[in-house]
């Protein structure tokens, strides 16, 4: 009695064992369902790795200022500062003096203008009178070919001076209705703010030694570098977002404006070119911002 009591229970645990088997291989096949099933409804595609939407390509750059609104301040004629109104950052408008000059050649070269004004109109008057004389035949064909030769001559310095102080700034009708100048007066060629001041008084200037510039920040750019792989994305009139950094996450819009045409044969990039359509007082020419192409 007592061996087939032992052999129930033995008979008992061994379904007991396959039961749990069972329950436990049942529950492992319903995870491996559902894995299977998770599996199958997510789309990975080869461009993002992970979803069906491609990654937007961003472009690293800096703001800078078109040519056309950067001035370099310079004369063809040097001298010694006598005053300056020059502070970095200022803002000035165009034809505003910026400094004085003084210089001993300045002040020669408009009394030669100005002599050679007075002799010219003398000899103009010669010039013709011989020619006259000439057409009665009053006159030697020499004596009328002299006379034709100085007028000419005279002609061609007032041009001269006058060409060298109008590349001075110099107005050669208040010239001539004034007084002698004694300072050479800096204009600033553009409206826009002072940067990179050079000058201090009484300090000399030589030649076509820089003496500031003036930026108009009313038309800043982008100057984004890229790569050849983005060159497909790249079109003219493309609508451009862009971050500056330490302005937070205030988004700015511009409008792209050209491609280089070079590639860069050390990291195989480009220089891309896009014109903002708002400026911003905040905005400054090398601040660095972060880009992309706006999908239309």
């Amino acid at each position: 009695m007592k061996r087939i009591f032992i052999l129930a229970a033995s008979f008992y645990m061994v379904a007991c064992s396959q039961s749990e088997q069972t329950v436990i291989t049942d529950a492992e096949a319903t995870i491996a369902a559902d894995t299977v099933t998770l599996v199958d409804t997510t789309q990975v595609d080869g461009v993002s790795g992970a979803t069906n939407v491609a990654n937007v390509s961003s472009f690293n750059g800096v703001l800078m200022v078109p040519p056309q609104q950067h001035a370099t301040v310079s004369l063809t004629m040097g001298g010694i500062v006598r005053s300056t109104s020059l502070m970095p950052g200022r803002y000035v408008q165009k034809g505003e003096v910026l400094a004085t000059l003084d210089n001993p050649e300045f002040i020669i070269l408009q009394q030669s203008y100005l002599d050679a004004v007075a002799q010219l109109e003398f000899l103009e008057k010669e010039y013709h009178r011989q020619q006259n004389l000439v057409s009665q035949e009053a006159a030697s064909q020499k004596r009328f070919q002299q006379s034709k030769a100085d007028y000419l001559s005279m002609k061609s310095k007032v041009e001269a001076t006058s060409a060298q102080l109008s590349l001075l700034g110099i107005d050669i009708k208040s010239l001539r209705e004034n007084m002698i100048l004694r300072c050479l007066e800096v204009k600033s060629p553009l409206t826009g703010y002072i940067t990179n001041a050079n000058i201090n008084v009484g300090k000399y200037l030589n030649p076509g030694e820089p003496i500031c510039e003036i930026i108009d920040k009313s038309k800043l750019m982008l100057q984004l570098t890229a790569y050849e792989k983005d060159l497909s994305r790249l079109k003219e009139g493309s609508t451009v977002e862009f971050r500056v950094n330490g302005m937070g996450m205030q988004v700015f819009q511009a409008v792209l404006l050209s491609v280089d045409q070079t590639v860069d044969q050390e990291n195989r990039s480009v220089k891309v070119y896009a014109i903002l359509k708002n400026s911003d007082p905040l905005l400054r020419p090398g601040m660095y911002v972060n880009a992309k192409i706006k999908k239309n």
